[in-house]
């Protein structure tokens, strides 16, 4: 009789620690699944904005302005779900975050465009902080690409409307 319930509680407890492979293998398809970028150009095309370009005038204002230029271009890589410019090291990204404040041209020098471009700062460094970090989840990190359209779209609009006040400015009455 113990005989018996020694090899009842031998196959018992191999049946047990059998049944532990299945759970690890559904574990490991959820974690591929989850590893699937959500940051892709069809998703970055689907965000709803206002996004403003430069004028004629705006153009002509900050062709003189490298970095701008060079965000612009960064800018588009973005739109296509290229994100190696933010990615990069954070050192060279306040760096050139600095020159692009400081080579702010002089026409365009004053508080509303400022404070666009110190948006633009904060936003390019919250989504490197965000692409960088491992334990963000993916909803944010997209959601830090659309602030960095947002805020640039902005400071699109901000030049464009500095600039056409300046115009009607220049505008004399007859009267």
């Amino acid at each position: 009789m113990e005989l018996r319930l020694v090899l009842l509680n031998i196959l018992l407890i191999g049946l047990i620690s059998c049944g532990g492979d299945t759970p690890k293998d559904v574990d490991e398809t959820d974690k591929k699944e989850q590893q699937q970028p959500l940051i892709t150009a069809k998703a970055i095309e689907q965000f709803k904005f206002n996004d403003y370009v430069l004028s004629i005038d705006g153009e002509k204002a900050v062709e003189n302005w490298e970095k701008y230029q060079e965000l612009s271009i960064q800018i588009g890589y973005l739109r296509k779900a290229d994100l190696s410019f933010f990615i990069g090291e954070k050192e060279m990204l306040k760096e050139f975050i600095n020159k692009f404040v400081d080579e702010l041209p002089e026409k365009l020098n004053q508080n509303p465009i400022i404070s666009r471009v110190a948006i633009v700062q904060t936003t390019v460094l919250r989504l490197n902080e965000n692409l960088t970090l491992d334990n963000i989840e993916e909803s944010m990190k997209l959601e830090g690409v659309k602030e960095v359209l947002i805020a640039f779209s902005n400071l699109n609009y901000q030049i464009n409307k500095k600039l056409e006040r300046d115009k009607y400015d220049k505008i004399k009455s007859e009267y």
